[in-house]
């Protein structure tokens, strides 16, 4: 009779062990309680977004990696908006067959010390149907989050930041060369002989459906914490990236209209890895991702129907307020 308590008192000491801990993984995960930063006096026009988002999906199109013309037009329009803002502006040669293809560089503030670096792709997807070849606008992948790249060049250049930061266009993600060392992020980041605090990868930041069900997750039961209306824009990052999460959903949390979701999980969840900060992890450099979940919301991923009319520029630019009220309180 004894043994039969004490093995019950230690079942429910399991039990109330487990609970704790699966409830500390949940908000490790979640992160429910994060203090917004103070926002930026300056903010990101739409009307700026959609322009560019536009240029690049419609007068560039197509700009898959088997169309160099294009791509070499978006480069040079990238870097003459770099340019403009003020920025000390390079190119980094991207060594692929078919070339040349290059990395478009701004950097802002002190140009010693650790740095922060935010990045986006500027290529679009292209696929094969039997013999056909199929080419995608890539207005909200990735137009938009280029978009923002140059919007927050202009916002930089009229408040510069005090921490060193790194903006960074690159010329290849797509496949054939994503997780290769052929991505444009992959040479960037192998590049790098300065200290990065913290790399922020801007992945799909244009599309939001406020329909019932809208939104779909790569896993079971992630439905139960996070919403079923793709109305929010997330930060990603892996399991040991948690202080590096936190501080982008702060600085996004700063828009105070747009829902910010975060999840940091392991790199073999689906889509935690699916862009540029992949290559900074294998760096040793904390890396997030802001994206508005890719194919778990957006229908037309890499598809013909993935077009600027689809896209939201009014809460495109909070996400752009966001980040930028991260460079300016980093330190």
């Amino acid at each position: 009779m004894l043994s039969t308590n004490i093995r019950r008192i230690h079942l429910k000491i399991a039990t109330i062990i487990c609970i704790i801990l699966f409830t500390c993984f949940i908000f490790l995960l979640y992160q429910p309680w994060v203090t917004p930063l103070s926002s930026s006096s300056q903010h990101a026009s739409p009307a700026r977004l959609e322009k560019d988002v536009r240029y690049l999906s419609e007068t560039l199109y197509p700009r898959g990696f088997d169309n160099i013309e294009h791509l070499n037009a978006a480069a040079k329009y990238i870097r003459e908006t770099f340019q403009r803002s003020g920025a000390s502006v390079s190119e980094q040669a991207v060594p692929l067959v078919g070339g040349p293809y290059k990395n478009i560089i701004a950097r802002y503030g002190p140009q010693q010390g650790p740095r922060i670096v935010i990045g986006a792709h500027y290529d679009a997807a292209v696929a094969m149907e039997g013999e056909q070849t199929r080419w995608t606008p890539g207005a909200d992948d990735n137009a938009s989050g280029v978009a923002g790249l140059l919007e927050l060049a202009r916002l930089l250049g009229q408040q510069a930041p005090t921490a060193s930061v790194e903006l960074v266009a690159y010329a290849s993600e797509e496949p054939p060369f994503f997780r290769s060392d052929e991505m444009g992020s992959a040479v960037h980041a192998a590049s790098l002989t300065r200290p990065v605090q913290q790399m922020v990868a801007l992945e799909m930041i244009g599309f939001y459906d406020d329909a019932p069900d809208s939104q779909r997750y790569p896993i079971a039961g992630l439905n139960w914490l996070y919403p079923g209306r793709g109305n929010f824009i997330a930060v990603v990052g892996r399991m040991q990236d948690i202080s590096a999460v936190r501080q982008v959903k702060a600085g996004l949390l700063s828009a105070k209209t747009l829902p910010v979701y975060s999840i940091n999980a392991p790199s073999f969840v689906p889509g935690i890895d699916f862009s540029d900060h992949i290559n900074y992890w294998q760096r040793g450099i904390p890396a997030v991702m802001i994206t508005d979940t890719a194919f778990f919301r957006n229908t037309e991923y890499h598809l013909k129907g993935d077009t600027a009319d689809r896209l939201d520029y009014e809460r495109m630019a909070l996400v752009v307020d966001g980040v930028m009220a991260l460079l300016i309180h980093h330190d």
